[in-house]
């Protein structure tokens, strides 16, 4: 490996639905490939960690499908093909993301994972260090669009290691059919909750767990109004600095076809958080055992930035203060994927406005060292 390190005016970093738009967007303002033109004096390169394209999308489960995206993975520029509603939607979504790749000849790197970012000598204005499993990178600027799947949060309940039986993530889900003939907890008030318990309760007996009465919306849901509101309530969070919560927390859970099959179901009645585990079930919060075979943790992802910790970018309260994708301590970081483009409805609108904003930011510094 060759110590010195490469070059590029902005390193992406994540090639999933926000870190593509961001690219097309670097592209389109005239930034050119970092690979083709390493001398440039406005280029990029998209660092990816996975092994082919597709972000996030091609670790999802296999009964997740096509119906049930209505289009949200949407490209800039790109029209989606007609798909098979009963196809996999990891198998759909990659081979799309990947012609939009293709079709631009956007400069990909992978599978390379970034472990850190940091300042040259703290210096506020100078080059960022992208630190990976495959060299180093000097760039003017990051856009970090790293997501939450690979981040998965995994709550602690006493008891939690004397359970005999098995216990996994959203994350690790494959198929409902590992749980024929079980009896199987639920944990989480979320998308995915829901979608796992209407599929795990076909063939198994299932227990639905959440810390707080889900809100589920009454009513017709309108998707450009609750959008705006939404984005407003996590906005004014990101702004504040204040840590945000998943989409959910802010909107509500609306009665999809999978939430209504579970109703009917009757599979969707939620208990209270249990006290505590045990070897063969949890402890009710009124005092009664369940007997459990599994434990499903459907317990959502955080963002995924644990290789931007040496620019200290969280405050006191945990939180990143942000003006639009910018991290206000450090107009160089974009986030994108995070706070109010955490959801992929708005993703592309962030690699644009990331790249807007940036594109002013950097005929405003000084020239590269």
């Amino acid at each position: 490996m060759n110590d010195s390190p490469r070059r590029a005016t902005v390193v992406v970093i994540g090639a999933g639905q926000a870190g593509l738009s961001a690219a097309y967007h670097l592209q389109h303002r005239g930034f050119t490939s970092a690979l083709d033109d390493p001398d440039g004096t406005r280029t990029f390169v998209v660092l990816d960690a996975n092994r082919a394209p597709g972000g996030a999308w091609q670790h999802r489960w296999p009964s997740l499908k096509v119906a049930t995206l209505n289009g949200i993975f949407a490209l800039p520029r790109y029209r989606q093909p007609a798909l098979d509603p009963d196809e996999e939607s990891r198998i759909a979504v990659p081979r799309y993301f990947a012609g939009f790749e293709r079709e631009y000849a956007l400069p990909v790197l992978r599978p390379i994972a970034v472990s850190s970012v940091r300042r040259v000598d703290d210096d506020p204005t100078g080059d960022l260090i992208v630190e990976t499993n495959r060299g180093r990178w000097m760039a003017r600027a990051v856009i970090n669009a790293t997501g939450t799947w690979n981040n998965p949060v995994h709550p602690h309940y006493p008891g939690q290691e004397t359970f005999l039986g098995r216990q996994l993530h959203t994350h690790d889900y494959v198929s409902l059919d590992e749980f024929a003939g079980q009896r199987v907890a639920i944990v989480g008030g979320g998308i995915s909750a829901l979608q796992q318990l209407e599929e795990i309760s076909r063939v198994a007996t299932t227990f639905w767990y959440t810390r707080r009465e889900p809100v589920f919306i009454e009513g017709h849901f309108e998707p450009e109004t609750t959008g705006r509101e939404t984005i407003a309530k996590v906005v004014a969070d990101v702004e504040a600095g204040r840590p945000t919560g998943s989409v959910v927390s802010y909107t509500g859970l609306g009665w999809t076809p999978y939430a209504v099959a579970a109703r009917e179901r009757g599979a969707l009645v939620r208990r209270p958080m249990f006290t505590r585990i045990e070897p063969h079930g949890v402890r009710e919060a009124d005092g009664s055992f369940t007997t459990l075979d599994a434990i499903l943790w459907a317990t959502g992802f955080k963002a995924d930035l644990e290789h931007l910790t040496p620019l200290q970018l969280r405050n006191e309260l945990g939180g990143i203060r942000m003006r639009g994708t910018q991290v206000a301590s450090d107009p160089r970081v974009h986030l994108i994927g995070f706070g109010p483009s955490q959801s992929t409805v708005g993703a592309n609108r962030a690699g644009r406005d990331a790249v807007s904003a940036l594109a002013k930011h950097l005929n405003g510094m000084p020239a590269a060292s």
